[in-house]
């Protein structure tokens, strides 16, 4: 059985690490990468990272507007399939990569499985929320990672294919955490910092970074808090702050952008992580250290009911109370599955006699 994987986009190369390495045990597969994410630290890095295979088709699309991008993904996709005939095509999260994926593999009747599906922020202005629902519903196989997960799918009617296999990025995390004790004392010393006196922030998310005013409430935050700060700075962030009348306080170090053992490294023994992702929101949870979210809501709702996550918005004040809220106990139980979910997937997509 031949099985195209579709990425783009720096979380989806986390996603896909573990499922193409489980994937190989059983089929021949092919990964396409729209190049949606093309700068070395957001792509090559982390192919290089987790091991994964070189892709055998890079469509180089690059950036701009939703609709532009994605239609010329769409359009780029549909012919990689065309030629390639896949038995599975598998989409992971929820950018345009994905929606392009989706919709190529739909127009063509290829059988679609979307990974990390059922995820709703209810949020419809958010371009990831169009993109999560629309290939919901073009799917064929719909791998859940919690059973919240699976709840919203089922209420919006889809019943059929839909199974929770837990979070890939749980698999990851488990695979490279003997990888990460060394990489900390280095990055603790590059930077001057103790553990756990510190905050590591992201923004990219473009009700953020394409709004001065969020982004300048962020930097109040930012700036009021009483201990240093780490901002890898996404490049469509840094280029929308380059127009933005904005000052750093001493304390808050913008650097590059990172790769995904350094993130991870540096996330495990920070006070605090600040951010407007989703999967850096589950990463702390996993990592248990205290999330404070830039939003005003999540896809993650599991971290906020068991209290480790907080939804501050952008407002300086907020983030400032937000961070400075007690540890919370230990969560009892991890919703995100037993780190097994790549495997699950691997296996779900035909009999299981053949895994």
């Amino acid at each position: 059985m031949r099985v195209a994987s579709i990425v783009g986009a720096r979380p989806q190369f986390i996603k896909l690490a573990p499922v193409s390495c489980a994937l190989r045990q059983c089929y021949e597969e092919i990964i396409i990468h729209t190049g949606q994410h093309y700068d070395y630290e957001m792509s090559a890095l982390f192919f290089e990272e987790l091991t994964i295979p070189t892709p055998d088709y890079h469509l180089g699309i690059g950036s701009g507007s939703h609709g532009k991008q994605t239609g010329r993904m769409l359009e780029a996709i549909e012919q990689v399939l065309m030629k390639e005939r896949p038995d599975w095509v598998i989409v992971y999260g929820d950018t345009n990569s994905t929606l392009a994926g989706a919709l190529a593999a739909a127009k063509l009747q290829i059988p679609l499985a979307h990974v990390e599906a059922g995820l709703r922020s209810f949020n419809r202005t958010m371009p990831e929320e169009i993109n999560r629902v629309v290939t919901d519903h073009l799917s064929h196989r719909l791998f859940c990672p919690t059973e919240t997960a699976r709840r919203h799918a089922n209420s919006e009617g889809i019943a059929q294919g839909v199974e929770v296999v837990g979070d890939v990025m749980y698999d990851m995390l488990l695979q490279v955490q003997p990888k990460l004790a060394q990489r900390t004392e280095r990055l603790l010393r590059t930077f001057h910092l103790a553990t756990q006196s510190y905050a590591l922030v992201t923004v990219h998310r473009a009700v953020n970074a394409d709004n001065p005013e969020a982004m300048r409430g962020i930097a109040n935050g930012l700036n009021r808090l009483e201990m240093p700060v780490i901002f890898p700075v996404h490049p469509r962030t840094r280029a929308r702050l380059e127009h933005y009348d904005i000052r750093w306080e001493r304390h808050v170090q913008l650097i590059e952008p990172i790769g995904y053992l350094d993130m991870m490294a540096l996330g495990r023994k920070a006070y605090r992580i600040l951010t407007d992702s989703g999967g850096l929101q589950k990463e702390a949870f996993l990592l248990r250290v205290p999330c404070v979210t830039l939003r005003e809501e999540t896809e993650w709702v599991e971290t906020v009911e068991a209290g480790w996550n907080i939804l501050a918005g952008t407002r300086g004040e907020g983030i400032v109370k937000a961070v400075g809220r007690p540890t919370p106990e230990l969560p009892k139980c991890n919703p995100f599955g037993e780190g097994n979910a790549a495997q699950r997937i691997a296996c779900s997509l035909t009999d299981l006699n053949e895994c």
